[in-house]
């Protein structure tokens, strides 16, 4: 049986023809098993995915068997004494979550909700900037008002910005800078919080002390995070202030990651554009100078980064979920 993806196979299609979706053949499907390969692929270890579904290291086992069967695939092998992921159950972990956290909703939606008692589970996906912002907050704010929460926390990814329809509909919301991506009728966002680009070097960088000019800057070479490899994308949210300097950076390191710039730019020659939280913080204990983004012709000053919180518009009326944006709006609020 060829391999394909859960989602494929959860609407019925099948290599070389197409199948429109049937509630026959979802109902077919023994939808319990979604929890148990969840827990599967989370924990990696069937007694371990027992305790976490509830039921008895048995019963764990024949899931893992069922699901071995439906996917005509081993989904967890053993590798030095522990198990791993093969290729497709790689694959399916990701879907598994959204497809998981979206049933949560659905069942969830209309029903009175209580902080201190929910077992609700949210998906956010942010950048790993907002979590160095935001985190301690949220997790203390969930730690004593809503203990029974489990939060699940995504790192955006370059790749997410192709599907952003399908993703939000699948998580509970993106925190992120308003983009073009964004423009779509079904999404909702509130503001969270402001911050702005500043540069960032190494304070033995010659040009630490200069006039950094916009021409100064694109004789550099930069730190780039969630850059393509080829060009400069519009999906890249320092786009704009790169654009009001005028510079195409050279970019000599790219990294899926705000945190890890700073740490790429100390005891280099190189320069990035930085939120300001962040480099205020990592500045000194890593050797560096913090700077402002110079005057340009297009406009005298950097703008402001304005973090919001999106969402789809099918979770408008989701209680839970009216918490939970209240929630960030007060947690943003105290930035």
């Amino acid at each position: 049986m060829p391999r394909m993806a859960f989602r494929d196979r959860c609407r019925g299609h099948h290599p070389g023809r197409v199948r429109t979706p049937s509630s026959s053949h979802l109902a077919n499907l023994d939808l319990n098993l979604l929890v148990s390969l969840r827990e599967l692929l989370r924990e990696r270890n069937v007694t371990r995915a027992a305790a976490r579904v509830g039921v008895t290291q048995p019963a764990a086992s024949a899931a893992l068997s069922r699901l071995r069967r439906h996917f005509d695939d081993e989904l967890l092998t053993r590798h030095n004494g522990s198990y791993v992921l093969t290729p497709l159950a790689a694959q399916l972990a990701e879907q598994v979550e959204g497809v998981c956290a979206a049933a949560e909703r659905l069942f969830g939606t209309g029903r009175q909700f209580d902080p201190a008692t929910t077992r609700r589970g949210f998906t956010l996906l942010l950048a790993d900037y907002t979590i160095a912002v935001l985190g301690t907050a949220l997790s203390s704010a969930l730690a004593v008002r809503a203990p029974g929460v489990e939060l699940r926390l995504r790192l955006v990814r370059e790749s997410f910005t192709a599907d952003i329809a399908e993703t939000s509909r699948l998580i509970d919301g993106v925190v992120a800078p308003p983009s073009p991506r964004f423009d779509r009728p079904d999404l909702r966002s509130v503001e969270l919080f402001r911050d702005r680009w500043v540069l960032l070097l190494d304070a033995a960088h010659p040009a630490a002390d200069d006039e950094l000019t916009p021409a100064v800057l694109a004789a550099l070479p930069w730190v780039v995070p969630f850059a393509p490899d080829r060009g400069f994308s519009t999906a890249v949210p320092m786009t704009r202030e790169l654009a009001r300097l005028g510079i195409e950076p050279d970019t000599r390191v790219r990294v899926e990651s705000y945190l890890g710039v700073p740490h790429l730019v100390a005891g280099t020659d190189r320069v990035a554009l930085v939120q300001e939280r962040l480099a205020r913080e990592v500045a000194p204990r890593l050797g560096l100078v913090v700077r402002e983004c110079p005057a340009s012709e297009r406009a005298p000053a950097a703008a402001e980064i304005r973090e919001r919180f999106w969402w789809h518009a099918d979770l408008d009326g989701d209680p839970a979920h009216r918490w939970l944006r209240e929630l960030l709006v007060e947690l943003g609020a105290g930035v």
